[in-house]
């Protein structure tokens, strides 16, 4: 089973019908967003002219049976902080989103889906970019 945890970007990607982003999530069986992703995009569809499209697009989305929202709890707090202390350590900080998200992938034992390549810095996570990344 391949499984990845899908980034804003990489959602921004597959809406606005990149091939790539395509191909990523039709060979994913599991597609997870976290809450934060979840969050940024309801933030760009409340500042932007088509939010109800969006939230309606969006909704379709996370119906699928292969879509799953990961909620931020106790143990993602804790990779959060390791993954914080680790990066403030290296001299290699992320943005404070992006940390969640590495937390919740590092907690899920997925890769990310991201166009974002400071992901990389995060000890122990996989950046997938490219449908072979998925492919077993």
């Amino acid at each position: 089973m391949s499984g990845l945890i899908l980034d804003t970007n990489a959602y921004v990607a597959f809406k606005r019908g990149r091939n790539l982003a395509i191909e990523m999530l039709r060979l994913a069986d599991e597609i997870v967003i976290p809450v934060v992703v979840l969050g940024e995009l309801l933030a760009g569809f409340a500042c932007g002219d088509r939010e109800a499209e969006n939230r309606s697009e969006l909704t379709s989305f996370l119906d699928s049976a292969r879509v799953r929202v990961a909620v931020a709890d106790a143990t993602t707090a804790s990779w959060y902080g390791r993954i914080f202390a680790s990066l403030r350590r290296a001299g290699r900080p992320i943005p404070a989103n992006d940390l969640w998200i590495a937390a919740a992938a590092l907690q899920n034992g997925l890769p990310v889906f991201s166009f974002d390549q400071h992901f990389q810095a995060v000890d122990g996570l996989a950046l997938v970019t490219k449908p072979e990344d998925l492919l077993p």
